[in-house]
């Protein structure tokens, strides 16, 4: 048997990432493991531990359960409380994985403690220490580069009084008859007195060949660096066969950090902590020093503490910060009496992607009808106070009259007018009133006129706040087109502003650079040009960092505002009477779209074959049962949904893709049928279970539930909006770390009655008598128009000055002949 006493750091990260799937569930999982740990009491843990705990499930390969068993295994939990503690719990598969797992590697030596770099001053005293767990009779030996220590064969390694000779690296070898392994270099450094030759401080800094035919010949360096600058770190090695990297950040991965060099471009105080790289190749692994990286506040030189000094741009854009980021991104592409597009999907999902690496919090929904605008609309409201950056972005058949731009829901009539639609200039009027620090819309869809529309919209004053973007996919009077390429198509905007969005710059110029970037385009020449509408006077930029507000409740209020749309249901795990066992997983594709993906994990011997299918769906949803319970997420409708977050490296699943989850009027309930068949039976036997998983995602929004309209500007004051997140206390949600778990969470007040605004002015083109409709023309029904392109030429294609990868599995714009289709779907006279 194994070691017991050992503390639980010692499981390798397998074994915890593997122990953590099986915590993740609210019947028997992390929750009851913090309960049962609370008889020993240096293990307990606050409820505001409980709480940072909870909060994992918002990280995209976050988990509640390894982040607790991380917590005792700082306070030195041992194997053996660990196990008698899910005995407690009655967790049958993790005790048996536990016992198995410990058992199995007590006949194999484990490092447990590893010697570490340090520096002492000459004449004093310094220890190495190197110990390890194995088979009895474990041998020590140090070595001082390739020379072996005499009397070096103890697990400390003892130096005093230090000398300048002790300068160097060092390694521990562990041995019991034919095993051995080596623990990692630790460098000792000393520092020498004034007298001290000078041919001493020339001591070899670089570390030799090993044994093991594998050196680290570069150590990182601890730094200091000004937000927004440049972190480069850098670990060298050698070997044979040639050594790989992966850095890690607080003992977590950095996602493609798999070079020598780790380069962040503008950190921020997110990438503050401790930096480690395990260099590693097919035989042998070491790990380089741990350097911490300190974030601190912009650097002042003598220059700038001059009052005459004047700043440079970039120095002048760094000084500008959001107090949050939220943008809502809607995409509407299957109309009821209007042609249908293709477009919206790959670009919310694709801008989405964008978005988040900017630090957005993002909500991303498709097909909504006018009331679930509207109400997506207030939501999104909610989420806006002094300084935050708003970003709002529409994909789908849209119009502009006089200067007034309508988007156009998916229910909306063959003739629709403004009734039908949502006023972006209403919206703007609404985040005015949140006080933010920059609102962004992004229009991708055409600006015709409507002439079914002679409703003349009665410009009401905008505020004078100088912070508002307006990017049109096309300019006056034209249509924004859409690149259909097979089974997915992209937006002509999106295929262009995605290689511009990560730049640092003002939003403006960024956007600038986009138009450019169209307009040297052979395809969108004379088609489709980028129009810009701007009275932004600072240099915000979205890229800009994230400071606090002096409000702490609203933003803790803003948070679990936006978090109640993004919480999926949590695993779960159905034990069937044949003895088959069964996995439920839950994916997000967009905050409105989920996926869920059964698998078979256990089957009796007598089991010939068995597969688990979903049925019964909730009424309300968009289900194609045709499509239902595929064996990829392509054959289930989904273009996007990739399986490299799936906690299993071979999936055998089958997928189901559930869209419409804002119309959800009740819990999702659905059934799983399980088919199987005995291997001495030819007939195929059935059990069902039913399974609730609560509202997921955005159905806890209720945005099916049409608002409250809004009154006129001119009828309340500001003074009267029902609805402000600084009054929302954090006591009136403070059970919210238990609703992550049970599903429960329910909306905060959607009531808002900020007013309805009209476009000033400034924002028209037709603001004289000459320019309006002829109101005497007939009307005509909305008509598709439909054109085609010439091939689009690789010398005409913009060259994408980021380095950020793309998220869309689509190929290159420049290898097709492509079906342009308009966004706008009536005809103009």
């Amino acid at each position: 048997m194994g070691d017991w006493n050992l503390p639980l750091g010692t499981l390798g990260e397998g074994v915890l990432s593997r122990l953590s799937d099986m915590l993740d569930n609210s019947t028997c999982g992390w929750r009851q493991l913090a309960t049962a740990v609370t008889d020993q009491p240096h293990l307990r843990c606050s409820e505001k531990e409980l709480m940072n705990c909870s909060l994992q499930v918002l990280s995209a390969k976050g988990s509640p359960s390894r982040s607790l068993l991380a917590k005792l295994a700082d306070r030195s939990c041992s194997l053996g409380v660990l196990l008698q503690c899910l005995k407690k719990m009655d967790h049958r598969e993790a005790v048996r994985y536990l016992t198995d797992t410990v058992a199995g590697s007590a006949g194999h030596i484990s490092i447990l403690v590893q010697p570490r770099s340090q520096n002492a001053p000459e004449g004093g005293r310094l220890m190495l220490t190197c110990r390890a767990s194995g088979p009895t009779g474990l041998a020590y030996q140090w070595f001082k580069e390739k020379e072996e220590i005499p009397k070096g064969s103890s697990p400390e390694l003892v130096f005093s009084p230090l000398s300048a000779a002790h300068n160097g690296y060092y390694i521990c070898r562990i041995s019991q008859g034919d095993q051995f392994l080596f623990s990692q270099w630790a460098k000792v450094s000393v520092a020498q007195s004034p007298t001290s030759s000078s041919s001493a401080l020339l001591q070899a800094s670089f570390l030799p060949s090993t044994v093991s035919g594998l050196r680290i010949t570069t150590q990182p360096w601890p730094m200091e660096v000004a937000e927004r600058d440049l972190l480069l770190l850098e670990c060298v090695a050698e070997g044979n066969p040639p050594p790989q990297y992966q850095w890690y950040h607080n003992k977590e991965p950095v996602s493609q950090a798999h070079q020598s060099c780790l380069k962040i471009n503008c950190v921020t105080t997110a990438d503050r902590g401790t930096y480690r790289c395990r260099v590693y190749n097919l035989y042998h692994e070491l790990w380089s020093d741990p350097v911490h990286v300190e974030i601190g506040p912009g650097s002042v030189s003598d220059e700038e503490r001059d009052p005459g000094f004047v700043p440079s741009p970039a120095r002048q854009l760094s000084r500008f910060y959001a107090t949050d980021k939220v943008a809502l991104l809607m995409g509407n592409m299957n109309y009821q009496h209007h042609r249908q597009l293709r477009a919206p999907m790959a670009d919310v999902h694709e801008l989405t992607n964008l978005l988040r690496q900017l630090d957005f919090k993002v909500v991303s929904l498709l097909d909504l009808d006018r009331h679930e605008m509207q109400s997506a609309v207030t939501e999104f409201l909610l989420l806006l106070d002094r300084g935050v950056y708003g970003l709002l972005y529409f994909a789908g058949h849209g119009y502009e009259n006089y200067g007034n731009s309508f988007m156009v829901p998916i229910d909306a009539p063959a003739s629709y007018t403004s009734e039908h639609c949502l006023w972006v200039q209403d919206v703007l009027q609404r985040m005015q009133e949140r006080k933010t620090g920059l609102n962004v819309f992004l229009l991708d869809m055409c600006r015709k006129r409507n002439f079914n529309d002679d409703i003349i919209p009665q410009p009401g004053p905008l505020k004078v706040t100088a912070n508002i973007v307006f990017g049109y996919a096309t300019c006056v009077d034209a249509e924004a087109y859409e690149v259909n390429k097979g089974s997915l198509s992209n937006g002509i905007f999106i295929s262009f502003l995605r290689q511009r969005l990560l730049e640092d710059e003002k939003v403006t110029v960024m956007l600038d650079r986009v138009a450019e970037d169209m307009g040297q385009c052979e395809i969108t020449r004379g088609r489709q040009a980028l129009e810009l509408r701007s009275n932004l006077s600072e240099r915000r930029a979205l890229t800009d960092r994230i400071q606090g507000s002096d409000c702490p409740e609203a933003t803790s209020a803003r948070n679990l505002q936006w978090a109640i749309a993004h919480v999926l249901p949590e695993r779960k795990y159905l034990q069937f009477d044949c003895g088959v066992r069964v996995q439920l997983g839950f994916a997000a594709e967009f905050s409105n779209i989920m996926i869920i993906y059964t698998r078979v994990l256990e089957k009796p011997a007598n089991v010939l074959t068995c597969s688990a299918q979903l049925t019964d769906f909730s009424e309300g949803l968009e289900v194609d049962l045709k499509m239902t319970n595929q064996e990829s997420p392509q054959d289930a409708g989904s273009l996007l949904f990739t399986l490299d977050n799936l906690p299993f490296p071979e999936p055998v699943c089958l997928y189901t893709r559930l869209s419409a989850l804002q119309r959800l009027k009740k819990d999702l309930t659905f059934t799983v049928c399980l088919h199987y068949q005995y291997s001495n039976m030819d007939e195929e036997v059935q059990e069902r279970q039913t399974v609730t998983v609560g509202k997921p995602l955005v159905a806890k929004l209720n945005l099916h539930e049409p608002r409250q309209p809004y009154p006129s500007s001119s009828s309340i004051s500001s003074s009267t909006s029902s609805f402000d997140l600084r009054s929302l206390s954090l006591a009136e949600s403070s059970s919210f770390s238990e609703c992550l778990e049970s599903g429960s969470l329910a909306s905060f007040p959607a009531s808002e009655t900020s007013s309805v605004g009209s476009a000033s002015t400034c924002w028209s083109y037709y603001s004289h008598p000459g320019d309006f409709p002829d109101t005497t023309a007939p009307r005509k029904v909305n008509l598709p128009e439909e054109t085609l392109s010439p091939e689009f030429l690789d010398e005409d294609r913009p060259k994408s000055l980021s380095e950020k990868p793309l998220s869309l599995p689509h190929e290159h714009l420049d290898d097709l002949t492509f079906s342009f289709h308009s966004k706008q779907n009536f005809h103009s006279c």
